[in-house]
C-alpha cells in the first residue's frame, strides 16, 4: 500500500500494538498478513523498518469491527505478528490487547460513551468467547489518567477491569483436553489446561530451574528451552492443537512457591521468549490450573477458600491477580482481571 492506513497504537495492559478497524485493511487475509508484516517490520530481529519493538509483547495487532451478534458490542481478533519470522497468526487470545479494544471503540465511533463508566461488551473471534470491558468515559470521550496500577507498566492509569464467562476450551475444545489433570510427557508431569488461553504447566523443579531467576537467564538456557520445545511439540497435538511448530501456542508455564505472598510463582516462554510479566488469559488458565487437584501446580499454590478466590500470580516484574469464581462443584465459573491501556497514537501508517 502506498497510502498510509488509518491506526492506532495503543499500550493494553503490558502489551502494546496497532489497533485497525477491520474495513481499514485488507479483506484477502494473505494481503492483510504481508501488509501488517511491513507495518511491524518482520521478520527481523530489530524490526527496525517498522512500528514493532523487538518483543513478542510489542508486535501486537487489533482488528476490531462493530458486531452484528445480540448483546454483543464488538468484534476483536487479535493477530500475533512474529519478530523474527515472516508469520502472522490468529491462533490465541490476547486479554492484554484486549484491554484497548473498549477505549478504541469508543475513539472510532462503534460504541456511544456514557457518563462515568461505559461497559463494552466484546466477542474475541480468535475463540469464540466473550469478555466486558468497563471503560471510564466522560464526556463523551474515554478517560486514560488515573490511579490504577498494574505491574510491568509504570505509573498510573485509569482502570479496565475485564471479566470473562465461559472460557473454558476456548481453543482445545475443553479446560483439560486429554480429560486428565496431569499427563507425563518427555519424562514430565504437566498439566494441559485452556481456560482461555492453552497453556502447558509445569513446575519448575522438574526443569532444573528454581523458578525465580530472570528472563534472560531462561532465555540463555539452550537446554532448558530446547526440553521446553520438545513437550510443547508433544503437547501440541494432544491439546487439539495440531502441529503447533509454527504457532505461538501452547504457552510454557513452570511454577513455582511463590516468594512475595502471593499465590504462585511462574515464569513462562511464550512460547521461544521468556514473558517479562504473564498474559492475562494465559494467568486465567494458570490460576484453574493451580484449582485443580492434581496438577503440579495444586499443592504449591496458596489457593484460599471460599467461592470467590483471589489468586496473586507471580511473574518476573510482580504480579497479576484473578478474581476466580467457582460454582458449588468447584470448578472456575467467571474470572476477572485488572488491566490499564493508554492511547498513544492516532494517525496513518506507510507500509
Amino acid at each position: 500500500m502506498s497510502e498510509g492506513t488509518r491506526c492506532m497504537w495503543m499500550r493494553g495492559g503490558t502489551s502494546k500494538g496497532g489497533y485497525f478497524l477491520a474495513e481499514d485493511l485488507p479483506s484477502d487475509m494473505a494481503a492483510r498478513d504481508a501488509f501488517l508484516l511491513r507495518v511491524m517490520g518482520s521478520p527481523d530481529v530489530r524490526q527496525i523498518d517498522g512500528m514493532g519493538g523487538a518483543d513478542p509483547l510489542t508486535s501486537k495487532v487489533a482488528v476490531v469491527a462493530k458486531s452484528a451478534r445480540e448483546g454483543v458490542d464488538v468484534d476483536y481478533l487479535f493477530l500475533q505478528v512474529f519478530v523474527d519470522q515472516p508469520l502472522v497468526t490468529d491462533a490465541q487470545n490476547c486479554g492484554n490487547i484486549l484491554a484497548g479494544v473498549g477505549a478504541f471503540a469508543i475513539e472510532r465511533g462503534l460504541v456511544p460513551a456514557k457518563d462515568g463508566e461505559t461497559p463494552v461488551a466484546i466477542y474475541m473471534e480468535n475463540t469464540g468467547q466473550i469478555a466486558v470491558a468497563r471503560v471510564a468515559t466522560q464526556g463523551g470521550e474515554a478517560m486514560y489518567g488515573g490511579e490504577a496500577r498494574i505491574d510491568g507498566v509504570p505509573g498510573g492509569a485509569a482502570a479496565v477491569p475485564l471479566t470473562f464467562k465461559d472460557t473454558a476450551g476456548s481453543s482445545c475444545g475443553a479446560l483439560l483436553p486429554t480429560g486428565n489433570a496431569v499427563d507425563v510427557v518427555e519424562g514430565v508431569d504437566v498439566t494441559m489446561i485452556d481456560n482461555g488461553m492453552p497453556c502447558v504447566v509445569m513446575r519448575a523443579s522438574a526443569m532444573g530451574i528454581t523458578g525465580d531467576e530472570a528472563p534472560e537467564e531462561l532465555e540463555a538456557n539452550a537446554a532448558l528451552r530446547k526440553k521446553l520445545e520438545a513437550i510443547r511439540l508433544a503437547c501440541g497435538p494432544m491439546m487439539n492443537l495440531g502441529d503447533v511448530s509454527d504457532k505461538s501456542v501452547p504457552k510454557m508455564t513452570m511454577v513455582s512457591p511463590p516468594v512475595n505472598g502471593g499465590a504462585i510463582g511462574t515464569r513462562t516462554l511464550i512460547p521461544h521468549r521468556c514473558h517479562k510479566a504473564i498474559g492475562v488469559l494465559g494467568a486465567v488458565s494458570v490460576a484453574t490450573a493451580c484449582l485443580t487437584p492434581g496438577s503440579p501446580a495444586y499443592d504449591l499454590a496458596d489457593r484460599g477458600t471460599g467461592s470467590e478466590r483471589n489468586l496473586s500470580v507471580e511473574h518476573p516484574t510482580g504480579e497479576m491477580t484473578v478474581v476466580a469464581t467457582l460454582d458449588r462443584a468447584g470448578a472456575v465459573k467467571e474470572a476477572a482481571i485488572l488491566r490499564t491501556a493508554r492511547k498513544l497514537m492516532d494517525g496513518e501508517i506507510f507500509a
